[in-house]
């Protein structure tokens, strides 16, 4: 038993100015704008400049996120927890880094590294503190910045990634209130966690002149393995989250899966034995983002008027970890 509810009290985003679409890494990479999107479905994706880190994306997120809700920022957030693979140094936490931007002081502030799950992970640990009754506002941030971590000389990943940040501020819902955090599920199966990797600067593989010439500091996946355990995982987690919740896909408003393959997406929906029509989907614009994806998707639904108050939404991600998990929310 809950002592309270969490919800979903708003939403922000933000990327980079620059963009790089198809054509433009035909000039860079042996690659073309057909073959690109007939196996994922990107034409654009949004790149850093040199001066940006991922506490910067993050803190306009976020600034954003508290500008759409009625939160005072220095008074209501008691927590931050951002989702990254990609921060700004290996140490400290980015989210220290974006308390400092934001003027925060003595609260807690920490990353979550679970790959394109971090916004869920992080989302299910701030829902625990709400319900527990220890918090009632904490903003929770996905960004990544994985134009940094490409390998420009494998031409199967380097089209895949983008930049990007989304951030939500999560709060005690009234008992009165719709809007609610209604399930919840996180997991991980590590049998096989060396399908997708940054091999290189842990303590593995500490950084050095080899591991630069090795290419281990940027991302190394095995595609169809990581389909098949994605689409696999993503709709059985699903399915317990919806038990869970005593809701069936019918009562779903909508989806917002990961944006990491159109292909994925479409064969999770039709798993789902859903219409089209209810998946939120950007990856066209946007690319993999990683951890902020499924923020960056929302963020475009609220505001283009198709997620509204009173919907029932389901997300759901795969990432490095391998981890998965979905929630369920009524926004």
């Amino acid at each position: 038993m809950t002592k309270y509810n969490a919800k979903f009290d708003s939403f922000g985003s933000y990327v980079p100015k620059k963009i790089v679409n198809n054509f433009d890494l035909e000039k860079m990479v042996d690659t073309s704008d057909e073959w690109i999107k007939t196996r994922t479905g990107m034409f654009e994706r949004h790149f850093a400049d040199s001066h940006e880190a991922a506490s910067d994306l993050a803190f306009k997120a976020a600034e954003q996120a508290i500008y759409s809700s009625k939160t005072t920022r220095l008074k209501d957030i008691q927590m931050i927890i951002v989702g990254t693979i990609s921060g700004d140094h290996p140490f400290p936490a980015t989210a220290c880094i974006l308390q400092q931007k934001l003027g925060l002081k003595d609260i807690p502030a920490f990353d979550i590294s679970a790959g394109c799950t971090g916004f869920i992970y992080a989302a299910d640990i701030a829902k625990q503190y709400i319900e527990s009754g220890l918090y009632d506002t904490i903003l929770v941030v996905g960004v990544e910045i994985l134009s940094r971590l490409i390998n420009w000389s494998d031409r199967g990943t380097c089209v895949l990634f983008g930049d990007g940040a989304g951030a939500a501020i999560m709060k005690r819902a009234d008992k009165s209130e719709l809007s609610r955090v209604i399930s919840s599920k996180i997991t991980a199966d590590a049998s096989e966690w060396d399908l997708l990797i940054q091999k290189g600067g842990g303590s593995r593989y500490p950084a050095s002149e080899a591991t630069v010439k090795e290419n281990a500091h940027t991302v190394y996946m095995e595609g169809n393995k990581i389909f098949k355990h994605a689409v696999k995982s993503m709709y059985s987690i699903s399915l317990e989250a919806l038990k869970a919740a005593d809701l069936d896909l019918k009562d779903i408003d909508w989806v917002v899966p990961h944006q990491a393959n159109l292909r994925i997406i479409d064969s999770l929906v039709e798993k789902f034995k859903l219409p089209k029509s209810k998946a939120i989907v950007t990856i066209d614009k946007y690319a993999n983002t990683s951890s902020s994806s499924i923020l960056l998707a929302i963020s475009d639904a609220i505001g283009s008027g198709k997620i509204r108050r009173g919907d029932i939404v389901l997300i759901t991600a795969f990432g490095a970890g391998l981890t998965y998990g979905t929630m369920i929310f009524r926004y």
